[in-house]
């Protein structure tokens, strides 16, 4: 069995925003007020209330320009909010729909071809474990099954490096 954690987006990318820069597009991001459910931030992993501002603005979850770097809007508070935290237990955010897709990715970022489903939210933990659990699979994403928009991240959780002390008696 592999460990997994639900992994936002990084803080740095969401303060860049906070702060007034650019998106994956270079374009500010635009402001609008959420009418209720439907608005997933993906730095806190939480819904954004009706009436709270948030940004919207175009996401790219890779490191560079790619055939596979799929880009797409999500929002973001519009205050800044703490990143989630509580890594283990699937965040607030795949509770709002009945599934999403979950797709597998390689060392190269390069979707792996057969991974991708659309899962019931009670079985992502167990797909993303098995996807893990392959040696082709770097990480999983987390998207919108009807919008295909990025949620999340889930990464394999690596064990502490092992370190000799010496005897222990």
């Amino acid at each position: 069995m592999t460990a997994i954690r639900f992994v936002a987006v990084p803080t740095i990318d969401a303060e860049l925003l906070w702060n007034g820069g650019s998106d994956a597009y270079d374009r500010l991001p635009e402001t609008i007020v959420s009418d209720g459910p439907g608005h997933p931030c993906r730095h806190c992993l939480e819904n954004i209330d009706a009436g709270e501002a948030l940004l919207v603005f175009a996401y790219r979850p890779f490191p560079e320009l790619q055939p596979y770097a799929e880009t797409g809007p999500v929002f973001l508070h519009k205050q800044p909010c703490a990143r989630y935290a509580a890594e283990e237990i699937m965040p607030p955010v795949l509770t709002t729909s009945r599934d999403f897709i979950v797709r597998g990715y390689n060392e190269n970022d390069r979707i792996v071809y057969g991974t991708g489903a659309v899962t019931a939210v009670g079985d992502i933990p167990a797909y993303s474990e098995e996807l893990l659990g392959r040696s082709d699979i770097a990480y999983v994403h987390v998207r919108s099954a009807r919008n295909n928009c990025f949620q999340c991240r889930i990464d394999k959780v690596k064990a502490p490096a092992f370190v000799e002390t010496g005897p222990s008696i």
